[in-house]
C-alpha cells in the first residue's frame, strides 16, 4: 500500500479519455489498494485513476455510508433520474468549489477487482461521487460543467476573520 501524488489540473492526463481495463492482475489489485490509501489519505470521498497519473477506467468511492469502500473497474452509468444541485471539490483542483447539477439516482456498472461483474444502486451523495468520478474517466472535471466556481480559501479566511472578530 502506498499513497500517491495525486496530479492537479491541468496535467494533461485529466483530459484523457481513460482506457478500458482488459486484464486483471495484481497489478490491477495494487492500484485499487493504493488509490483507496491515496485518497483517505487526502480526506476524499472518490478517486479516479488519472487523478494518480493512471489513464485507466478505474475509480474508488467512499462517502462514509454503510457501503463503505465501493472499488469499480470500467465503470458505466446504465441509469439516471431525478436531480440534484450542491457544492462539489475535487483532489485535483484544490481550493476550488462549484455547484454543479447531477443526477440524484444512478445505477453503475462495472466490475470488481477480479474481473466479476457487479452493479451499485446510488442515490444522494453517493450518485454525485459516482458521476464526478466517472467524469474523470471520461477527461471531464467538475469546473467544465459547475455553475459557479468558488475560492473556497477566500471564504475560510474570511471566515477566520469573521470569527475571530
Amino acid at each position: 500500500m502506498a499513497i500517491r501524488i495525486i496530479v492537479k489540473d491541468p496535467d494533461p492526463v485529466l483530459r484523457e479519455v481513460a482506457k478500458e481495463v482488459t486484464k486483471f492482475t495484481p497489478n490491477l489489485h495494487k492500484l485499487l489498494t493504493d488509490m483507496a490509501a491515496t485518497m483517505y489519505d487526502a480526506e476524499g470521498v472518490g478517486l479516479a485513476a488519472p487523478q494518480i497519473g493512471i489513464s485507466k477506467r478505474v475509480i474508488v468511492v467512499d462517502v462514509g455510508d454503510e457501503n463503505g469502500l465501493i472499488e469499480m473497474v470500467n465503470p458505466v452509468i446504465t441509469y439516471s433520474e431525478g436531480e440534484q444541485y450542491g457544492p462539489e471539490g475535487c483532489l485535483s483542483i484544490p481550493n476550488l468549489n462549484g455547484d454543479v447539477s447531477r443526477f440524484n439516482r444512478v445505477k453503475v456498472a462495472g466490475q470488481d477487482r477480479n474481473g466479476n461483474p457487479f452493479e451499485v444502486d446510488a442515490v444522494g451523495y453517493l450518485a454525485r461521487a459516482f458521476q464526478h468520478e466517472v467524469d474523470h474517466l471520461n477527461g471531464i472535471l467538475f469546473t467544465d460543467i459547475a455553475e459557479n466556481v468558488f475560492d473556497i480559501t477566500k471564504q475560510q479566511q474570511q471566515r477566520r476573520r469573521k470569527d475571530g472578530e
